[in-house]
């Protein structure tokens, strides 16, 4: 039975990649975005392919609207090449079929090779790149902390496995390098990384240096800022249903999306050559729809299952961390993580506004007395910032607050403790290296530095 099994799902992929019932149309309008298919109608959903074809070139577009006169279709290249005249085939959905073997492999966002490592194996069976969420009672529960290696992270943002956690950043600021910091976490069993609108120099350069040491058991998808926003629209969904494949095999998963940003703005443009109004800052309405399906689709699987831990860079435009589409985004996720200009301008990396950053899952890897450690660190900081100004003024004399003494003599030692260049070995354990360099100075033995560290 299971030969019979794997035998029709052959052949229903060979129906859908060469049907025996072609049905075609005739491009009858082109403009620089999209074209008009005419004869396709009746036939046609949104979201399916259709496929051009001249005589000399085929190309494939999405179905973007569809009406009674004909069908609108955005195309995957840059620009509409073909004209008026040229025939359009129905090529159904977009899938992939992916298989263990893709580990290593370095795709584009329809699941062809860019890597110049030969022809990709395919799987028996094909998986939408539109896939559903698992449904919210079937999912298994967050549990189980994950150590990053990044000590900013693991003491005040811990990140559980199954966890969807954002990279809130301006430009410039650092968020690709703490992605790569994140990358070579060995907690996983498999990374899929999602390059979005990235330039094409930096491709190689996170390849061959933040992925290196995971290279092997990675899947990347890419789509660089001179592709199409079909492209770069279509990337993080491939990204995500290749992620899904390997969950649904046990696997714990790290999914990487440099940029969730980049994707809307992909959807941006579809959405407004579809027609759609523009409503929050030249956004249109499915833009926000469309976040919270990609966002949902990462996270724990159904019991029995493994997890994506999702990391969704957020690409802040102008510094607006109310840009609606940063607002979106923050309210789906389970935590985010800032950077600030301010904090890269005195040269402290990673930049995390520690006071601004926040994970709703730290409970679940904090002990209790690092809870109360991380609670006494925060207040700490706090008052140093609070005071910043006025001490810079000379507004403060020493003696005048126990409280801001202490913050000032310990919150300087603590972003130093912090301070992690992305050529120095993941931290093993956070709270001890952060102990062992605040205790010679601050604390006796047996304080509540110590005691998280022990515990």
């Amino acid at each position: 039975m299971h030969a019979l099994s794997r035998l029709k799902t052959a052949i229903d992929s060979a129906f859908v990649e060469m049907p025996l019932l072609r049905i075609g149309g005739v491009v009858t309008e082109v403009s620089p975005t999209y074209c008009r298919v005419s004869g396709l109608s009746p036939f046609l959903r949104l979201g399916e392919r259709v496929s051009f074809h001249d005589g000399a070139r085929t190309a494939i577009g999405e179905v973007m609207r569809i009406d009674e006169e004909g069908a609108t279709v955005k195309p995957f290249e840059a620009r509409m090449t073909f004209g008026i005249g040229t025939q359009a085939w129905r090529a159904g959905p977009v899938s992939l079929a992916p298989l263990p073997a893709w580990k290593g492999r370095v795709i584009n966002a329809v699941g062809e090779p860019v890597d110049g490592l030969g022809p990709l194996a395919h799987g028996e069976k094909a998986v939408p790149v539109d896939a559903e969420p698992p449904k919210a009672m079937t999912r298994a529960r967050v549990q189980r902390p994950l150590v990053t290696g990044v000590k900013a992270i693991d003491i005040f943002t811990p990140i559980c496995e199954g966890q969807r956690i954002g990279i809130f950043a301006g430009s410039g600021v650092g968020k690709s390098t703490l992605l790569s910091m994140l990358a070579h976490a060995d907690s996983f069993d498999t990374v899929v990384v999602a390059l979005v609108g990235e330039r094409g120099r930096e491709v190689r350069e996170f390849l061959e240096g933040a992925l290196a040491a995971n290279r092997s058991r990675s899947v990347t998808v890419v789509a660089t800022g001179d592709e199409g926003p079909m492209m770069r629209r279509l990337a993080p969904l491939s990204a995500m249903a290749i992620a899904e494949y390997f969950r649904d095999r046990g696997d714990s998963v790290l999914l990487i999306v440099d940029s969730v940003t980049r994707y809307a703005h992909a959807a941006r443009d579809v959405a407004l050559a579809a027609g759609e109004p523009a409503v929050a800052r030249g956004y249109a309405p499915s833009v926000f729809s469309d976040l919270p399906k990609l966002l949902e689709r990462a996270g724990p699987g159904a019991e029995g299952t493994g997890a994506i831990t999702g990391i969704f860079a957020v690409l802040i435009d102008g510094d607006d961390h109310n840009d609606p589409v940063a607002d979106a985004i923050r309210g789906t996720l389970d935590g985010h993580v800032v950077l600030d200009r301010a904090i890269a301008d005195q040269g402290r990396y990673p930049a995390i506004n520690l006071l601004g950053s926040i994970s709703r899952l730290a409970n679940l890897a904090w002990k209790p007395e690092q809870r109360e450690l991380v609670r006494n660190l925060r207040t700490l900081i706090s008052r140093f910032e609070d005071t910043r100004d006025l001490r810079l003024m000379g507004g403060y004399q020493a003696g005048a607050d126990p409280e801001i003494d202490r913050a000032v003599a310990m919150v300087p030692r603590i972003y130093e403790a912090l301070r992690q260049d992305p050529g120095h070995p993941p931290a093993k354990d956070a709270f001890a290296d952060l102990a062992a360099l605040l205790r010679p100075q601050a604390q006796p033995a047996g304080d509540s530095f110590t005691q998280a560290r022990q515990g």
